[in-house]
């Protein structure tokens, strides 16, 4: 090697040397670039700023708590007892709850030395340990109270409503009506409401113990009364799951079965005419570019509202990706196996049959099972859009913005169903492909 090749290398090494360099330092840089793009167009320190964890916790607790509300109306003077505001989960004349107690003077005990009166007159006192005590007058539309101006961040108040939030429970006041919220773990009503004679039974007496019900056995009476629960609706909970599946099932089969045909288009080796191919091919592009949801809301302005509009929105954007990854394993076929059926004096057909399908079919069903995996999560949410499934349930009930209990409940019965399918997905793969994930 001459001394010009030995500068040569040395030079080249130098080069090399400093290129990695650079692309050490750079690779770095751009990733913080990119963090610091994120932090300021996602307005992350406002978010900090805008997070409200008082309103956080309240949420965590009503998903595993329950209030009842003892509630005055102020023109009447009625004074009415429900489990979560609902007339649903109202007590029956003559019952209320055991922290209740009085008559001319109602006196709610809240625990802790947190007392609320409701004295006649639309007046209330509530006594709170450490704070002086509260009068507050309802007259007409206006509240009279002996709140001083500076006020602790856990009372707000003004002439026409007064909020107090301490940790054993709510008050509210209003020229309408005084209410008071107090809380309690756990799922009220969730097996029965409070008319059913099954309520506060245990298992055992309902089971073993004596008639409860004088027109019903005690298991058929408590099975019918669980099954129509009028606060937590399990036999609609139940439909509405079905729906969900049922729009899953339909919209990736019929994709399947939709796409398979085309797939045959879509592919080289079956489909040599290339305007053909090329129009197949952006066909596929076109309905699966729009997503589900868009489609959901195109087809519910067309169709209206309902399960079959959700099952349709999943049919058109799965051709599309079927019609794709069905084309690409038709690509891939062994010839030699087509040629051997050919052989036999098969016909085109026949050829398809015997020799395409049983090479391509491990790949289609595993495409499908598992895109019906994952159909079952997204019916969830298009069934918000279209009116139908368990999605529309979760929506309502996340838009009263009181009964977190039954949106954790939902939440629950989805992760619940779409681990059943990812169960079942499997368990057909491993049946009809002859192995297991």
């Amino acid at each position: 090697m001459t001394a010009v090749d030995l500068d040569t290398t040395k030079l080249d090494a130098d080069a090399l040397f400093r290129r990695k360099r650079l692309i050490g330092f750079g690779i770095p840089a751009v990733i913080f670039a990119y963090l610091v793009y994120i932090f300021f167009a996602f307005d992350i320190s406002g978010l900090a700023g805008r997070a409200n964890w008082d309103n956080a916790v309240t949420l965590a607790s009503d998903s595993w708590s329950h209030k009842v509300h003892v509630t005055r109306d102020n023109r009447s003077g009625e004074v009415s007892y429900t489990v979560e505001g609902e007339r649903k989960g109202t007590y029956p004349d003559g019952q209320r709850p055991d922290w209740v107690t009085g008559d001319e003077v109602i006196t709610i005990d809240l625990g802790a030395g947190h007392i609320v009166r409701y004295l006649p007159d639309n007046r209330t006192e509530i006594d709170i340990p450490g704070y002086p005590l509260i009068e507050v007058q309802a007259q007409g539309r206006s509240l009279a109270s002996s709140l001083p101006d500076d006020l602790p961040d856990w009372i707000s108040a003004s002439n026409r409503r007064i909020g107090i939030t301490t940790p054993e429970g709510r008050i509210t006041l209003t020229g309408a009506r005084t209410e008071v919220f107090n809380y309690f773990p756990g799922w009220e009503l969730f097996w029965f409401t409070l008319d059913s004679p099954y309520h506060g039974q245990g298992l055992g007496t309902i089971l073993f113990g004596e008639q409860l019900d004088h027109a019903r056995g005690n298991i058929e009476g408590a099975i019918s009364d669980w099954w129509n629960n009028a606060m937590w609706r399990h036999k609609d909970v139940a439909w509405a799951i079905g729906e969900t599946i049922l729009m899953a099932f339909l919209g990736t089969m019929g994709a399947a079965i939709i796409a398979l045909p085309l797939a045959f288009l879509a592919a080289r080796k079956f489909t040599p005419i290339t305007l053909l191919r090329a129009t197949t091919r952006r066909l596929f592009d076109f309905v699966r570019g729009v997503d589900a949801l868009i489609w959901t809301v195109v087809l519910a302005r067309a169709f209206g509202p309902g399960p079959l509009t959700g099952a349709l929105a999943i049919l058109i954007t799965d051709t599309g990706t079927f019609g794709k990854i069905f084309s690409e394993a038709l690509e891939n076929v062994d010839q030699k196996q087509v040629e051997g059926v050919a052989s036999t004096g098969a016909k085109p057909l026949q050829r398809y049959r015997f020799g395409v399908i049983p090479q391509v079919v491990p790949v289609l069903l595993a495409q499908i099972l598992y895109f019906l995996e994952s159909n079952t999560r997204s019916a969830t949410i298009i069934g918000a859009i279209t009116g139908g499934g368990i999605g529309l349930m979760l929506t309502q009930a996340i838009q009263t913005q009181k009964d977190w209990e039954e949106v954790a409940y939902y939440i629950v019965l989805i992760v619940a169903m779409v681990m059943f399918m990812d169960w079942i997905s499997g368990w057909l793969r491993g049946k009809l492909i002859g192995r297991k994930d």
